[in-house]
């Protein structure tokens, strides 16, 4: 396959490159044959593990250095083929509770990052992981990438800023960008130590420990769901050819899929914990965003990507993994 061939002796430098995607992606390139830097500050609670590189330690470089230092990025660029600009703070929670964080590693960190690429190393090829939180409530399903942005939160605002400037870049000086939206991405070497990061790696840890999942109202609000290595597919995709640049795609899972029905599976395949209606708390059900999913045709029209790994599938292996794997990824043994 092509874009897989690319990746042979390519230099790749991925930002965030301990936590959950990024790690992945670091051991899939690193298996094709890259050569892999990973840049990640190992901020606490963000997602960033040692133990996401277990056995490939040896096989790439790391660089605990934060993204916001624009001194280090502009070393760090340099020479580099391909960066995956992973790097940011992805909880809505914590973007509301300290927005000036999230400010600063979510937009200004980008345009450092981006400034570093314009200078130092004008030829590579950036990939930066938008969200789909930049939506906001949908208007119409499934989402398209012509949607209306209007975000409901701090962290929606600054990560469409932090793609925008991606794609200013490209049409002001050539930097050849690309931003995919990503929806709800699960499997292995999630951030479990918190539920800030999403429902999906909760959910997860509370079937993993036999808990109970508490759902607010009838539980049939429709979400969908992409495996990691199906994301890592669509990075390695977007990262090979210029005809990507300037672009923006939206990802997605194979069907949308209600949140009782998602539990209830969960429950089924780990057979244990249960799952439990509760009343809407007031203060949620004002910034409930309903039913929100997204469609895939753009990215599959033009790189021939789209999700292969079934909900069952993916759900299966997540759950192995940290049943194996718990004491590198719960508090009280988490790094």
């Amino acid at each position: 396959m092509t874009h897989l061939n690319f990746y042979t002796n390519k230099t790749v430098l991925i930002t965030g490159g301990l936590g959950f995607i990024g790690a992945n992606l670091a051991r899939r390139l690193v298996d094709l044959g890259a050569h892999v830097t990973l840049v990640d500050s190992l901020i606490p609670d963000y997602g960033g593990n040692l133990f996401n590189i277990a056995g490939y330690e040896d096989r790439l470089r790391v660089n605990i250095a934060d993204v916001r230092d624009a001194y280090s990025m502009r070393a760090l660029v340099k020479g580099q083929d391909v960066l995956f600009n992973l790097a940011g703070q992805v909880s809505h929670i914590d973007s509301m509770t300290d927005p000036f964080s999230d400010l600063d590693i979510n937009t200004r960190a980008q345009l450092s990052i981006l400034e570093a690429c314009r200078h130092e190393n004008p030829a590579i090829k950036v990939v930066y992981a938008g969200t789909r939180q930049q939506y906001g409530k949908p208007h119409y399903l499934p989402l398209d990438e012509k949607h209306l942005q209007h975000p409901t939160d701090v962290n929606g605002v600054n990560k469409l800023a932090g793609e925008w400037y991606h794609i200013v870049y490209y049409n002001a000086y050539g930097l050849r960008t690309t931003s995919l939206r990503l929806t709800n991405t699960y499997g292995p070497r999630q951030l479990m130590k918190h539920n800030r990061q999403g429902f999906i790696g909760w959910f997860m840890r509370l079937i993993v420990e036999g808990q109970e999942i508490q759902l607010y109202g009838d539980g049939q609000q429709l979400r969908d769901l992409t495996y990691v290595d199906d994301v890592v597919d669509a990075f390695l995709r977007a990262g090979a050819t210029d005809e990507t640049n300037g672009q923006v795609y939206n990802l997605g899972g194979l069907v949308p899929i209600s949140l009782l029905d998602l539990t209830q599976m969960l429950v089924t395949i780990a057979g244990q914990g249960s799952v439990r209606l509760v009343p809407w708390p007031e203060a949620r059900k004002r910034i409930d965003i309903g039913d929100v999913y997204s469609s895939y045709a753009k990215i599959d029209a033009a790189l021939g990507w789209r999700p292969t790994t079934t909900l069952q599938d993916g759900l299966a292996q997540t759950i192995a993994y940290y049943r194996q794997h718990r004491q590198h990824y719960w508090e009280e043994g988490a790094k």
